[in-house]
């Protein structure tokens, strides 16, 4: 399985990035109109904010090239989580567009959201 590109410094991220869990919940809604919820399936899944603002004309060409063979969201790759260092097995980028910010020589930009999968 393809693995997250790491920057030539050998950093996932660079600051500001940000993290977050999410639980799936579950929603019944009954004909009276009230609503039973309920959390699905296992624990949180975790999904990462990585913001990249001072990419090097390799490390972008790294990046697209890396996110045109995932097929944007339909692929599936391991990523490192940036503050622990765990690697999960199972993940996905959230959209299927990669915007480079192109801001001058040596300095291009990137936001990517991976989130990763149950299954």
């Amino acid at each position: 399985m393809d693995e997250f590109p790491r920057l030539k410094t050998g950093a996932i991220a660079q600051h500001p990035a940000s993290r977050s869990q999410e639980h799936r919940t579950c929603v019944l809604r009954f004909v009276d109109g009230s609503e039973q919820r309920f959390r699905e399936g296992g624990g949180a899944l975790r999904r990462w904010v990585i913001r990249l603002e001072l990419l090097d004309e390799e490390e972008a060409a790294r990046l697209e090239a890396f996110f045109h063979a995932q097929r944007g969201r339909l692929g599936r790759f391991a990523f490192t989580d940036p503050w622990t260092g765990v690697k999960y097995p199972d993940c996905s980028f959230e959209g299927d567009t990669l915007a480079l910010r192109y801001q001058g020589f040596m300095r291009t930009g990137a936001t990517l959201v991976v989130r990763e999968n149950r299954g």
